[in-house]
């Protein structure tokens, strides 16, 4: 895949997300607008009037983080707290802030959504400003901002999702986790996916807490996602599911599984659903257990429990009476989406059998040779995000997925450091994001006190706003954020929901009057 930057393509090869020219944009736009400044202006020249415009200022660190998820948030909270003349200007590609927190925590986890309290904390410091609707590698270059600021940390996250690559993936029916996830949580990108749920059965490749959201949230009775801030659309579309049981099928066995405590609790519990636990697949597991670490002693302890322990009186009335199922299946690796008679969509999944092999860390699994087929209708595919390039003047690791770097320096690149997920990879929950992040605006905070960072002045947004301006870019304040914010959870109260999202970009800028 190409990265992306502006400077490669075409203006027109890109969808863009930007208001038509109003008179006032046009009358101040008359002259002619080229890809490198404004009114025949170079843009490198209004760079270099911009470092004499600032050259006199007294100096204020100049940071630019780009990403507003919680490692974006994150990190500019660190640097803000530690650092008492530091402004942190955050860049956003979506008009709204707050990434996988907005986009990718499930409706019904409303209390992991407090953060963005402390987020808006963060924004709100006169030392902060959020730019939403900015595409950078698209719409600025990082080395443009490298040149405006004293550092740019890059905390983008893993917008993309790791393909199959097996025979049959590309047929209707089969989704990526991601793109589910983005549907009912409301990400633009995803807003037109329109799952067909007419199936008896779906599939989810993957056993990590992903995987158990996107199963949850399929067999959740729709009554009680009405008060979340689902997306309406994804409401209409489980209220008319026909989805009765959900397959969760890992490459390995119960004892590495990846998703987490409170996550299957959830699923045990889940009203109107009985689990399907096979105890052949749970033999030996007690034993094995004991030198764990305690963490993952309790998950399969409970696992075991769910499995092989006869349920009390009122579970196992709720269970008799359950009308949907879920089930784990182990040691089964997907080898090939089976397609219907008629070759228009998915009818099942072709699954290899597989076994263990090496110890620890070093544990994989290898096919055996046998093979079986699980009849579905649906196939969601949870097998891990990944991060894209974002500019080719950054280094990345394809294989890894990640920006090389040392402790969130990148490598070779001074004055460019990255956090979260882009730095370490899709693993962790909030928490882990949020100890990475101040770790990497730790470091930053360490070289710029080393005098390892530029020590002149640097213009920060104002030589950004001018490309940007000339660019036909319209940047989103976190003002503009908050009306959209009052839009939203105005739009929900009559509904008795925390909010209706705003799913069309368009319809955002006209509310902002742009």
């Amino acid at each position: 895949m190409a990265p992306r930057c502006w400077r490669w393509w075409p203006w027109s090869a890109w969808p863009r997300t930007r208001p038509p020219p109003s008179e006032s944009t046009q009358s101040r736009s008359r002259a002619p607008v080229g890809l490198n400044g404004s009114a025949g202006r170079p843009a490198s020249a209004m760079y270099r009037s911009f470092c004499q415009q600032f050259s006199t200022q007294e100096q204020t660190p100049q940071i630019c983080v780009v990403g507003s998820g919680p490692a974006g948030f994150y990190t500019a909270q660190h640097l803000l707290k530690h650092h008492s003349q530091a402004h942190v200007d955050i860049y956003e590609k979506q008009l709204v802030p707050f990434g996988l927190v907005r986009f990718g925590v499930a409706p019904d986890h409303p209390e992991v959504k407090n953060v963005i309290n402390t987020f808006t904390r963060t924004a709100h410091s006169d030392r902060c400003a959020f730019h939403g609707n900015v595409v950078v590698g698209r719409d600025v270059t990082v080395q443009e901002l490298r040149d405006a600021y004293h550092a740019v940390v890059l905390s983008y996250g893993a917008e993309d999702h790791k393909a199959l690559e097996i025979p049959g993936e590309e047929l209707p029916g089969v989704f990526s986790a991601r793109a589910f996830v983005g549907w009912y949580n409301g990400l633009p990108e995803n807003r037109e996916l329109a799952p067909d749920l007419s199936c008896d059965t779906a599939v989810v490749l993957g056993q990590g807490n992903v995987a158990l959201d996107v199963a949850r949230i399929l067999l959740t009775p729709p009554e009680h996602l009405e008060k979340t801030d689902i997306t309406e659309a994804a409401l209409g579309a489980l209220r008319q599911s026909q989805v009765k049981t959900v397959w969760i099928v890992g490459r390995r066995g119960a004892l590495q599984v990846a998703f987490t405590i409170k996550e299957l609790r959830e699923m045990i519990q889940l009203p109107g659903t009985r689990p399907i636990l096979d105890p052949a697949d749970f033999l030996g597991l007690q034993d094995r257990i004991k030198e764990v670490p305690r963490p993952r002693k309790r998950l399969m302890e409970l696992l075991l429990r769910a499995a092989t322990e006869k349920p009390g009186v009122a579970e196992a009335a709720r269970w008799a009476s359950a009308s949907r199922a879920w089930g784990l299946r182990f040691f089964r690796s997907p080898q090939q989406v089976l397609p219907s008679p008629d070759g228009r969509r998915a009818a099942g999944i072709r699954l290899a059998v597989t076994r263990l092999e090496g110890v620890g860390e070093a544990t994989r699994a290898v096919p055996t040779g046998d093979v079986e087929d699980l009849p579905c209708g649906l196939v969601l595919s949870s097998i891990g995000y990944k991060s894209r390039p974002i500019d080719p003047s950054v280094p990345f690791d394809p294989k890894l997925g990640v920006i090389p770097n040392m402790e969130g320096r990148v490598v070779d690149v001074p004055g460019l450091y990255c956090s979260g997920w882009v730095k370490r990879g899709p693993t962790g929950v909030i928490t882990t994001t949020m100890t990475d992040s101040f770790v990497t605006g730790q470091i930053l905070l360490q070289d710029l006190k080393a005098g390892l960072l530029p020590s002149g002045p640097r213009p920060g947004y104002a030589a950004v706003k001018a490309l940007l301006g000339s660019r036909g870019v319209w940047p989103v304040s976190f003002s503009d954020w908050e009306k959209l914010d009052a839009e939203e959870v105005s739009r929900g109260q009559g509904a008795g929901k925390p909010r209706e999202k705003l799913l069309d970009p368009q319809e955002m800028l006209r509310l902002l009057g742009r």
